[in-house]
């Protein structure tokens, strides 16, 4: 007898499937710049077999990496069933900058790749490696779809693919990989069909659970539906239409930045705050001066952000899939003076984390997997917003990580856009370094470059106004910035 092997999706997983229509595309990636090293050859390309055998050693570590999506008939929810026609040529992909390669050029390339949808026919990754960068550098574009995993997760999984070792070791022994039997359609529905007749009881477990765990279990129901109704209410609600905000089209520009992460501490620390609220500050401050320069008065302007907020446990943390839940935070962009912003924002965040306000995600996911699709597509919709942007900062390493003996120096992520967004910000502290990726609409933000140097002018504003002198911090191990096309 034969045994299948699959795995349904989460609703929130799923919900990423849902977000993804015309021209906006539901993967996450990153630009991670490497010193060649090891891995550089005699004529000053880079061993791209050395690196092909190395990704695939570690495949079976990551079953995900070579599964593809099937769908239940009727029923129309998806799942993750193995490729029997996986082929890593497909997803692990050779490219090149014209030598000597800048950084500008490596921009536009990554703006490109981050454009075109991943083939839901397939595994939903790639991985670009890009040579030719000036500097004895190379690149490495990771391409993932957002319903494989969030941003703690891809952290967790760099570390598998990468080591705090610097020595080289090519691994000489590749498991051989075997598909595992798919299921059919008819075996799909009727295990849905067993599925669904269970949820009643079910959700009684659940629920029974739940009233053992909770201390107090009318507070804890009262805060719990508090939370949905908050999210709900901004859904209902629209922000303020900005120039960042409008039809999102078929192409994207990518730019970064690079900030000392000892620098964001020192200040953090002299106003008694949080990094984040450093960020979204430091954002905020982009935001108005964006504004302004496009004849915008910021006056009045109600501008949200969603940023992402974990709620993936310790025992979870190389486990692919999301476990992400978010703020849903009104910049103070009408407020000029940096230290005013950053208290409006400080008492906000205080304010969510005492309301729980993030409980809301999640309890609109914990229903969306006991009902059909209609509610999966309604909470996602709740949970996006509206906003006029997304800022998702997540912590790294703060110690050297190496690909083959290769120097990972930096990290620059890209944040999907969602409808109506025309620019997605997401951050990665890595060694000492805060790493900025900025994802716009190629039409709605062609003055990107601008923001950019926006988000570093309103950091060193609000240091200066915190005390904190720039001379007294460490510069990032690599400066350059150069303009973003």
């Amino acid at each position: 007898m034969v045994h299948f092997k699959y795995d349904r999706l989460s609703a929130q997983d799923a919900s990423f499937l849902v977000f993804e229509k015309g021209n906006v595309h539901m993967h996450i990636a990153a630009t991670q710049i490497y010193e060649a090293g090891a891995l550089q050859s005699e004529t000053g390309g880079i061993d791209f077999s050395a690196i092909k055998r190395s990704i695939e050693a570690v495949l079976h570590l990551i079953p995900r990496y070579r599964q593809k999506l099937d769908w239940i008939p009727l029923a129309g929810m998806p799942v993750w069933v193995d490729d029997r026609d996986f082929n890593l040529d497909y997803h692990v992909r050779h490219s090149a900058l014209p030598r000597p390669g800048g950084m500008d050029q490596l921009k536009r390339l990554s703006a490109r790749i981050m454009a075109h949808p991943l083939d839901r026919a397939r595994p939903l990754w790639e991985m670009w490696i890009v040579e030719g960068l000036e500097g004895d550098r190379f690149a490495m574009i990771a391409k993932m779809h957002h319903c494989m995993l969030d941003g703690q997760s891809g952290v967790d999984l760099a570390q598998i693919l990468m080591s705090a070792n610097p020595q080289r070791r090519i691994p000489h022994d590749v498991p051989t990989y075997i598909a595992r039997p798919a299921p059919s359609g008819a075996e799909l529905v009727r295990h849905e069909a067993i599925r669904r007749a269970l949820l009643p009881f079910k959700a009684i477990r659940g629920f029974q659970q739940f009233r053992r765990e909770s201390e107090d279990l009318r507070r804890e129901m009262a805060i719990r539906m508090r939370a949905v109704g908050e999210l709900m209410g901004w859904a209902v609600r629209s922000p303020s239409e900005t120039p960042l905000n409008g039809s999102i089209g078929p192409h994207r520009r990518f730019d970064w930045l690079t900030l000392p992460l000892d620098a964001v501490k020192k200040v953090r620390k002299a106003l008694g705050c949080t990094v984040n609220d450093v960020v979204l500050t430091t954002v905020s401050g982009a935001v108005r001066e964006f504004l302004i320069r496009r004849r915008v008065r910021p006056d009045g302007v109600d501008f949200r952000v969603s940023a992402p907020v974990s709620v993936r446990q310790d025992d979870e943390r190389t486990a692919l899939g999301n476990r992400v839940s978010a703020w849903i935070i009104r910049l103070p962009v009408a407020e000029e003076d940096p230290l005013e912003r950053l208290a409006a924002l400080h008492r906000m965040t205080q304010e969510l984390k005492e309301s729980r306000q993030a409980l809301g995600v999640e309890m609109m996911m914990a229903m969306a997997e006991l009902s059909p699709g209609a509610l999966l597509s309604l909470g996602a919709r709740a949970a996006s917003g509206p906003i006029n942007m997304i800022v998702t900062n997540v912590p790294g390493p703060q110690f050297p990580l190496y690909f083959l003996g290769a120097k990972l120096l930096q990290s620059f992520p890209q944040v999907p856009l969602l409808p109506n967004t025309g620019l997605g910000v997401a951050i990665f502290s890595y060694d000492g370094q805060m790493c900025w990726g900025f994802n716009a609409d190629y039409a709605l933000v062609p003055d990107l470059v601008n923001f950019r140097k926006g988000v570093e002018a309103a950091f060193w504003q609000l240091s200066e106004a915190a005390g904190v002198s720039r001379s007294e911090t460490e510069a990032p191990a690599v400066t350059e910035q150069t303009t973003s096309s």
